[in-house]
């Protein structure tokens, strides 16, 4: 895991939190959980592209 996985982690949470923040003290609560929904699927979407790799490694490994 790179340093750059985290910051890119980091900065999607720390967008997603303030946005929710502000959408929440504004009174669309509705679209702060969109927000919250689309930051979660972006995570996913990083993080799927790390067991990709973690796969491809252990098949290296062992020589499947």
């Amino acid at each position: 895991m790179d340093l750059d996985f985290i910051m890119k982690a980091a900065g999607i949470a720390m967008t997603v939190a303030v946005t929710c923040q502000i959408l929440s003290r504004v009174g669309r609560d509705d679209q702060g959980n969109l927000v919250a929904l689309a930051g979660i699927v972006a995570m996913l979407v990083l993080l799927f592209g790390e067991i990709a790799s973690l796969f491809d490694t252990v098949r290296d490994i062992f020589g499947l």
